[in-house]
């Protein structure tokens, strides 16, 4: 497969640029990594979940690596030469959903905006009521 095929694939997704990451070329949506090119252009590195890799390295072991970040695995490299242009457009797109899902899931964990608490009065009335539930304690 051509990278000028993953590149016409990836930005015909929604919502999906191509903008510089270091020395490498990145896809992103909503401005988040979902696949990088490095500089020589001969492989790409598919930012798909853990289950998805593991099928993948499975299926396409002729093309398909672990890609390791920091000693910890984090994606696919994916060996153009070699590669099923079909089965590429499917990692990338696998990327893209995960990168997605990633998104909704860290958004879904934020804390919403609850009642607004009571306004507490000044600092010398808060320290009357301390002092009220101590004498109360100690009674």
């Amino acid at each position: 497969m051509k990278l000028h095929q993953v590149r016409k694939h990836a930005l015909a997704l929604e919502a999906v640029t191509e903008e510089p990451h270091h020395t490498f070329s990145s896809f992103r949506v909503r401005g988040k990594i979902f696949v990088t090119i490095p500089p020589d252009g001969e492989y790409v590195h598919a930012f798909v979940s853990e289950d998805e890799r593991d099928k993948a390295l499975a299926m396409y072991p002729a093309f398909t690596e672990r890609l390791l970040w920091g000693g910890k695995v984090v994606g696919l490299r994916v060996h153009l030469a070699d590669a099923i242009p079909s089965a590429v457009k499917q990692l990338v797109n696998l990327a893209y959903a995960a990168r997605l899902a990633k998104d909704a899931g860290h958004k879904a964990k934020k804390p919403t905006a609850g009642p607004a608490l009571p306004r507490t009065p000044g600092r010398a009335a808060g320290a009357l009521f301390v002092n009220r539930i101590r004498r109360e304690n100690d009674v």
